[in-house]
C-alpha cells in the first residue's frame, strides 16, 4: 500500500527482499493520502502492476505491506507496518496539522490511535527500528507488544552500502574535485526548512562563490504535492539558473547525502541520516519543532551546529558539526547491517513460505541521472 512518494521510496526497499521469488506476486495500490496526486504515474514508471484502491479493499491478499496508516483497516489481509522515515520521532499534534507538537503527547506511529481500530490491532507484524520504540510502545499501546518487533532501518543500510560509491555519484551530479557539494534538505510543513525559511536557497546561491561550491535541494514529496511541481519549479527557476542541483522527488535521494560535504537541514528524517553517515550538519531549527528525546533527530538537535539565515552564510559553512556516528547510528536502528536479514525473515514468516538461499547484502543505491541541472529518475 503505497501512500505517497516518501513511502513508496522504504517501500521498494523492502519488497527488494521478496519479488525476485517465483512464488511471490507484487501488487501495489495507492492508498488514500492527501499527498498521492503523482503516485500513479510514478508506480506505471516504474512498471509495477497496480490496482484501484476500490479494487485492493475488496481482494484478500496473502500479505499486505504498509509504511503509513490510511485506510489500513478497510483491507483483507494480514499487515506488516514500518516506518518510512528514520524511526518514529515526532509526537501527534493536539488538533490536528498547523498546531505545535507538545512534549507531553503520544508519539506517531506507536500510539493507539494508529495502531488499533475499533478495539483490534491493526499490524499483524508492527517492524520498528530500535529497542526505544519498544519502550515507548510497551507505555502507549501495550496491546501491540505482541505483534512489534525491532528490525533495524532498511534505508541505513544502504546509505552504508552506497558510501564507497561517493566518487561516483559526484562524477555523475558534475561536482569537481575542487568544488564543494552542499545539500539543502528540507522536510514538507510549515515548520520545515523550505516553508519556514524560504529565502535560504536564494540566498546560498548569491553569498557562494559558484566556482568552489555546488549547492543541491532535496525538498520531502509532499513539499512538491502540496504546493504543485510546476510552482515549486518556478519558485526556484532563478536557482536553477544560477546553477542549483534540484532533486526530482521521485529520485532516490541517498546519492545526494553520500555525495554531500555537508549537509544543512532541519528536524527531518534526512538530516539524521546524513549526521548517522558522517556529514557535517548545519541545522535551522523551528519553534515548532520537538523531536522525542532519545531519537536520532533529538540527537541532531541537541549536538549540531545552528545556521543563521540572517548572518553570512560562507563563514558558517566552516562551523558545519560532524555527530557522532556511533550514537546516531545507535539511536537509528537497533540491528546496523542486519536490516535486510530480519526483514527478510518476517516476510516469509508472514506469508507461510521457507526462504530461498542465502539472503545478499543490502545493494548500493542507483547512480543518479542529471539533466538540465534536475536529478531525474
Amino acid at each position: 500500500m503505497a501512500h505517497t512518494i516518501a513511502s513508496c521510496h522504504r517501500l521498494l526497499d523492502v519488497i527488494d527482499h521478496i519479488e525476485g521469488d517465483a512464488r511471490v506476486q507484487v501488487v501495489f495500490t495507492v492508498a488514500p493520502d492527501v499527498f498521492n496526486q503523482r503516485l500513479t504515474r510514478h508506480l506505471e514508471r516504474l512498471g509495477a502492476l497496480t490496482l484501484p484502491w476500490s479494487q485492493a479493499t475488496r481482494e484478500r491478499f496473502d500479505l499486505g505491506i504498509a509504511t503509513s496508516w490510511g485506510g489500513l483497516h478497510q483491507l483483507h489481509t494480514p499487515l506488516l507496518v514500518m516506518a518510512h522515515g528514520a524511526g518514529r520521532s515526532k509526537r501527534v499534534r493536539p488538533g490536528g496539522y498547523g498546531g505545535p507538537y507538545l512534549t507531553d503527547t503520544a508519539v506517531y506511529g506507536l500510539d493507539r490511535q494508529r495502531l488499533t481500530h475499533s478495539g483490534r490491532v491493526l499490524p499483524t507484524a508492527l517492524a520498528l527500528s530500535h529497542e526505544h520504540e519498544m519502550d515507548v510502545l510497551r507505555h502507549q499501546c501495550p496491546e501491540a507488544l505482541g505483534v512489534a518487533t525491532v528490525v533495524g532501518d532498511p534505508c541505513v543500510d544502504r546509505l552504508v552500502a552506497s558510501l564507497a560509491y561517493r566518487p561516483v555519484y559526484r562524477q555523475a551530479l558534475g561536482v569537481r574535485e575542487h568544488q564543494e557539494l552542499t545539500v539543502v534538505s528540507s522536510t514538507w510543513g510549515r515548520d520545515g526548512l523550505f516553508g519556514h525559511w524560504p529565502d535560504l536557497l536564494p540566498t546560498l546561491m548569491t553569498q557562494l562563490p559558484a566556482d568552489r561550491h555546488r549547492v543541491a535541494a532535496l525538498l520531502h514529496p509532499a513539499v512538491w504535492d502540496a504546493h504543485g511541481h510546476r510552482q515549486v519549479r518556478a519558485w526556484l527557476r532563478h536557482c536553477r539558473e544560477a546553477g542549483l542541483l534540484l532533486l526530482d522527488p521521485t529520485q532516490d535521494w541517498r546519492a545526494l547525502i553520500v555525495a554531500a560535504d555537508r549537509v544543512i537541514g532541519d528536524h527531518g528524517s534526512v538530516t539524521a541520516y546524513a549526521a548517522a553517515v558522517g556529514r557535517p550538519i548545519l541545522l535551522l531549527t523551528s519553534p515548532q519543532a520537538a523531536p522525542v528525546t532519545g531519537t536520532p533527530q533529538h540527537l541532531v538537535a541537541t549536538g549540531a551546529a545552528h545556521l543563521d539565515p540572517a548572518q553570512a552564510l560562507l563563514p558558517q559553512l566552516r562551523r558545519a558539526t560532524t555527530l557522532d556516528q556511533r550514537a546516531v547510528m545507535a539511536a537509528l536502528t537497533g540491528h546496523p547491517g542486519q536490516t535486510g536479514t530480519l526483514l527478510r525473515r518476517a516476510l516469509y514468516r508472514l506469508l507461510g513460505l521457507t526462504e530461498p538461499g542465502r539472503h545478499r547484502r543490502a545493494d548500493p543505491v542507483p547512480v543518479p541521472r542529471l539533466v538540465d541541472g534536475e536529478i531525474l529518475p
